[in-house]
């Protein structure tokens, strides 16, 4: 079984910063990309932040030049650093993995639980 686990979450003020962790274990052969979503209530879940496994990166237009992707392949970790931060950036933030289990089987998406990031005015 595939298990993610984010950290790092909390609540913050206005302009400042928080770096959020994902640690994924379990059966894993390799893992192909890593994103960071978040979900407010009542709105769809946004993708914030994307890496691939070269080290590509793509980022939400309301982030860009504030959030910074990357990732520990050996470790199966990624990190979303978050400077700058806004009260619009109040949010589950979830962590996604897209990866194989095995070197023959297709890969899947696994995502975390979410850590509520709160950023106070």
């Amino acid at each position: 079984q595939v298990q993610l686990v984010e950290s790092g979450g909390g609540l913050v003020q206005s302009g400042g910063s928080l770096t959020l962790s994902c640690v994924a274990s379990g059966t894993i052969s390799n893992i192909l990309s890593m994103a960071w979503h978040r979900e407010t209530p009542g709105n769809q879940r946004e993708m914030v932040a994307y890496i691939d496994s070269i080290g590509g990166t793509k980022y939400g237009d309301s982030v860009k030049g504030r959030f910074t992707i990357s990732r520990d392949s050996p470790k199966k970790t990624a990190f979303l650093r978050m400077g700058n931060l806004k009260p619009e950036d109040t949010a589950t933030y979830y962590c996604r993995m897209t990866l194989r289990k095995t070197p023959t089987t297709l890969p899947s998406d696994f995502w975390g639980q979410g850590t509520q990031v709160t950023v106070s005015s």
